[in-house]
């Protein structure tokens, strides 16, 4: 070994504790080379990119290997090293060509080869990984890592039977392979085999015993199954012995987190105190965080956002905590920090691979250019794929139409059948059920206990199937055993539905409505709820077939809009003195073009301030981040409102003169709100289904004239409107009434609607 290779085990041995204090040394080392133009040894170039490596800092990983590749070009350890390094750099095709020279240089090498496979898979290139790993196998039987690699090829080509017994022979040729053991026990649990992956688990623990990640994976596997209190019930065991266990404190939080958010965070917030440097634990608990409810949200939130700043400072965090800053980020406004997350493409892409749904809902605001609405419907498309190969790994018999049946029965399946929006739209169809014709058999997932709404639909329906903690795959079961002639689910990816049952299609018919602005992205729902105005001009906007409402998509029942919401007759501007913009959407439909936008209007109308009726109004960073965005447009933080509110909002209309929606992902609920309260709103119409929402429901009140299509004609109606106190006054004092001679405000219509457009649809499935 030469000098400097001596002096790297030396250096490596002093400060092996303190792999950040070794690269800073490499690097006065190199430094000092450069400056003295000695020649640098290949070594001080491969050490320097494993430091960097190992500490995340892949970008100058990279840029080592660059370095050391142009004095050594035919170097199997810089090019192997490259492939991995761009791999993690999200440069796969790249990363393949780097590895392809380094197998080149060394044909007997597996390691390349290896690499690539994984590559291979990342991709989804499951026939070609197996391919590669089956050349491996064939020239080494007895290496039970080329084994173990093969089978999670069969795994991702949805082949169970082969992906065991690769597994089994890499645990026969080495029976305390860890790898082995959780990739066998991983692929029964997204086989949904439960019971089988949780003695798989007990027998890797006899081989095992103690082994953290087995025991990590015990837990994984109970939670999948839905056992969640004997998950929880051994984790107190644990924290009983070791209460300065992190791991234990975290894995309790992520197991009771979803039932009892105020314990999770205390179990989180324990985590973190005992490794604050774990930007994992910081990111799990800043979106628990930004989920609480109870206490005062306002300091949750501003909590969550300093818990995903530190996890951010720690070092670079994966694709799917990148999510949850993302969605943080964009709540508290700040777009700087979500610029530098990555583009909007790789993002969504990167989401989709992950199978996260609900982090597309987020991104659809984020939409800017005509190619980023058919992007997006990639994105969904390709989640939809990857749902679709799970489920076809245990696929159900497929269901056919009951012809021979009096009634039609219609499934409907959303865990937001309770007081929620989902139910405020829905309820019209339970009121206006024609039970001459129509059985209907609702389901839900909801982990709340039942309320009000909950029971009074019980009484109204033929059956409630009601789980806390069921699976996917047995959830599609229990409605497939029901024989459902169609399937709406209402809720999409919020929280608690389970729209990836639609891909094990439990129905013949399958359908979505209400809970989702866009195509869910499974090709096993074959319809779309739509109406003439939010039905997108070009077609190739949906992946569904349109199911066309007559008139409109919606109606507003008296679940969410009854007469106890008092509406002030004087409008704003006459009891104050000036006209009060306002918004109640949510901030993740924020973006800076819409706050540049908004104030716009403000500026453009003398002495007019902006109102955010919002919980975020309470969070200090949120306010700091309206603030500035309003005062690059000359308005200044006296002109700004803060309502910091959660649940009753809909008084804080009365201080409202003219609602401003957001764009390109319009209000639904909050426009209905608002007319409701007698408050117009501005709205601007895009192409696709998430930029029409506001233009249906306004549309179908009689208030077209207030939906725009470029932003200058958005500005310039909202400061037209300020100005004509006449007509706001009227719109005051009888929008609630006239609604009910329009589309939107006539349930009844809506609901004989519904039923005539599913007889028909099931007629011509017959």
């Amino acid at each position: 070994m030469g000098k400097m290779g001596m002096k790297n085990l030396a250096l490596g041995h002093e400060l092996r504790e303190s792999p950040e204090e070794s690269l800073h040394l490499l690097r006065q080392e190199l430094a000092k080379k450069r400056e003295t133009h000695q020649p640098i040894p290949i070594e001080l170039y491969i050490e320097l990119a494993r430091l960097s490596f190992n500490t995340g800092l892949l970008t100058d990983a990279y840029t080592y290997l660059q370095d050391g590749l142009k004095s050594q070009p035919r170097h199997f350890d810089l090019w192997n090293m490259l492939g991995v390094t761009l791999r993690r750099l999200n440069r796969p095709n790249e990363a393949l060509q780097a590895l392809d020279n380094a197998a080149k240089i060394n044909p007997k090498s597996a390691s390349p080869l290896i690499n690539k496979a994984n590559i291979l898979l990342d991709q989804k290139r499951s026939v070609e990984a197996a391919e590669l790993m089956g050349q491996l196998v064939r020239l080494n039987p007895k290496n039970h890592e080329f084994q173990r690699l093969l089978g999670n090829s069969y795994v991702q080509m949805g082949d169970l039977q082969k992906a065991v017994a690769r597994f089994e022979t890499a645990l026969r040729l080495k029976p305390d392979d860890l790898a082995s053991w959780i990739d066998r026990i991983k692929a029964a649990t997204d086989f949904e085999h439960h019971d089988e992956a949780i003695e798989l688990v007990e027998k890797a623990l006899e081989k095992l015993p103690n082994n953290h990640r087995l025991i990590e994976a015990r837990i994984m596997v109970l939670r999948r199954a839905g056992r969640f209190k004997k998950a929880e019930d051994l984790l107190l065991a644990r924290i009983a012995e070791a209460p300065d266990d992190a791991w234990a404190h975290f894995q309790c939080a992520e197991t009771v987190g979803r039932f009892d958010r105020e314990t999770g965070n205390k179990h989180y917030k324990r985590a973190v105190e005992i490794e604050p440097d774990n930007a994992i634990y910081w990111m799990n608990y800043a979106n628990s965080l930004d989920r609480s409810r109870y206490g005062n949200e306002a300091e949750h939130i501003q909590a969550g956002y300093e818990a995903v700043t530190k996890a951010l400072s720690i070092g670079p965090i994966p694709s799917r905590f990148v999510r949850m800053a993302h969605n943080i980020l964009v709540r508290i406004g700040r777009f700087d920090l979500v610029e530098k997350l990555g583009t909007f493409k790789e993002l969504g892409r990167t989401w989709a691979n992950e199978s996260l749904h609900d982090a597309l809902h987020y991104h659809l605001a984020r939409v800017e250019t005509p190619e980023d609405r058919y992007e997006i419907l990639e994105q969904h498309r390709i989640w939809g794929r990857i749902e679709q190969a799970k489920a076809d790994m245990n696929p159900l018999p497929r269901p056919a139409i009951m012809e021979k049946r009096a009634k039609i029965r219609l499934g409907i399946m959303s865990s937001d059948l309770r007081n929620h929006p989902v139910a405020y739209f829905a309820m019209p169809l339970f009121e206006f059920l024609d039970h001459n014709r129509f059985e209907v058999y609702c389901y839900s997932w909801c982990r709340n206990e039942p309320d009000q709404v909950h029971k009074y639909l019980e009484t109204r329906v033929n059956a409630f199937r009601w789980h806390k903690a069921i699976s996917d795959r047995d959830a599609a079961e229990l409605i497939a055993k029901d024989r459902v002639d169609i399937l709406f689910e209402l809720g999409s990816s919020t929280d608690m539905n389970k729209l990836e049952v639609m891909a094990y299609r439990p129905a013949p018919i399958q359908a979505s409505w209400l809970g989702y602005p866009h195509s869910a992205g499974l090709e096993s729902i074959d319809y779309i709820l739509v109406d003439p105005f939010i039905n997108p001009p070009d077609p190739a906007l949906l992946i569904e077939k349109p199911f066309i409402m007559p008139h409109s998509w919606v109606a507003m029942g008296n679940l969410g809009f009854n007469e106890q919401e008092q509406i002030n007759p004087i409008i704003p501007s006459q009891r104050n003195g000036f006209v009060t913009y306002g918004t109640a959407n949510n901030p993740y439909k924020y973006s800076p073009t819409v706050l540049t936008t908004w104030a716009k209007v403000v500026a453009a109308t003398p002495h007019s301030k902006f109102m955010f009726v919002r919980p975020e109004s309470g969070v200090p960073s949120f306010k700091e981040s309206m603030i500035a965005a309003f005062a690059r447009q000359g308005v200044s933080e006296d002109r700004l409102i803060f309502a910091a509110v959660r649940g009753r909002h809909m008084r804080w209309y009365n201080e409202m003169d003219i609602s401003l929606d957001t764009f390109p992902q319009t209000g639904g609920t909050t426009t209905c709100e608002s007319m409701f309260m007698g408050v117009p709103v501005i709205s601007l119409v895009g192409p696709a289904f998430f930029e029409r929402l506001s233009y249906s429901n306004l549309s179908n009140a009689g208030l077209g004239d207030l939906c725009c299509f470029t932003i200058d004609d958005y500005i310039r109606r909202a400061v037209q409107l300020a100005g004509d106190s006449e007509r706001r006054k009227l719109l005051r004092n009888g929008l609630r009434f006239d609604i009910r001679d329009r589309p939107l405000g006539q349930p009844h219509v809506f609901a004989r609607d519904f039923y005539n457009m599913v007889e028909k649809t099931i007629a011509a499935h017959a």
